[in-house]
């Protein structure tokens, strides 16, 4: 069974999470309140924060930016990021062996 922040969704999955900007390098975190926590390498301006939540996680599924969205949460920390082409297990051992 999946974790309560991941989702399959028509074409991909779904992922919860809850960011935490401005560390020293872009991280996964654990869980945080049913979600995935990331930490990101990057401030919280101008949307910074946001294109490397988007980049950290297309580098960690191995796929291309464009298949990796900001569904909800712009301006929270408590996001929705959808990947496309993408299964609930493949992403499961991206975030373990990531």
């Amino acid at each position: 069974m999946p974790p309560a922040f991941l989702r399959a969704v028509a074409g991909g999955v779904e992922l919860l999470v809850h960011v935490q900007p401005g560390a020293a390098t872009s991280a996964v975190a654990g869980e945080h309140g049913g979600r995935l926590k990331i930490r990101l390498g990057a401030r919280p301006v101008e949307g910074a924060a946001n294109d490397e939540l988007v980049r950290y996680l297309a580098e960690l599924a191995e796929l291309p930016r464009r298949q990796v969205t900001l569904v909800r949460g712009e301006r929270s920390r408590e996001k929705t990021v959808r990947l496309e082409g993408v299964t609930p297990e493949a992403i499961e051992r991206a975030l373990v062996t990531g």
